[in-house]
């Protein structure tokens, strides 16, 4: 089995499961990268599906909450990918949409964070429009091959277009199961202490 199929394999067996995540960030780390975001666009609503930098861990989930806090409508693929039919997988290097960037999103996720180069898969399903965002943040660094780009921004649409919705939000499902526990708890507004007894 070659290197590329020990990876693929796990994600297409945990595909529309909540062991899809770990399956899947396993294998994007093989592409080169440091960053990875997942949106999911409705309408005027963006969620994040999955957010994961591999080396600063709260770096992600920081972007992400600013991504969501409005900045989502000025991100300068978004008029693309309301377009982009179902089945679609589509992909966007940096140098094709850097122009159209606002001095301020681009110091906001970029600049300031050292992200330096991007690839974008524009994935559009049955349920589902979603900005699969592949970040690289070392110079020198060529990006990522653009056939197994497309092969995630699939099996990252095929995933989210078929997954059975559950009560966890899905950025948890790349946790462990402890620590998916916690950050429910601290979800639902239980203190330190509570969680901890629950947990034994």
């Amino acid at each position: 089995m070659s290197v590329l199929a020990q990876y693929i394999e796990p994600c297409l067996k945990t595909l529309g499961t909540d062991d899809f995540a770990v399956a899947f960030l396993d294998f994007v780390e093989t592409l080169d990268i440091d960053q990875i975001m997942v949106f999911s666009i409705e309408g005027d609503h963006a969620r994040c599906l999955m957010s994961r930098h591999f080396s600063r861990s709260a770096l992600a989930g920081r972007l992400a909450a600013r991504y969501l806090d409005g900045w989502f409508r000025q991100d300068p693929l978004l008029p693309e990918l309301r377009e982009v039919s179902a089945g679609e997988v589509r992909l966007k290097r940096m140098v094709d949409f850097a122009d159209r960037m606002s001095e301020d999103y681009r110091q906001i996720f970029f600049d300031a964070p050292g992200l330096t180069g991007k690839t974008t898969l524009l994935s559009a399903g049955q349920s589902v429009r979603l900005f699969v965002n592949l970040y690289q943040s070392r110079s020198g660094v060529p990006p990522c091959d653009p056939d197994t780009a497309r092969l995630a921004g699939r099996l990252v649409l095929m995933h989210f277009d078929r997954k059975i919705e559950n009560d966890m939000p899905p950025p948890l499902a790349a946790l462990s199961e402890r620590e998916r526990q916690v950050c429910l708890g601290i979800l639902s507004g239980k203190k330190a202490e509570t969680i901890a007894g629950d947990l034994g």
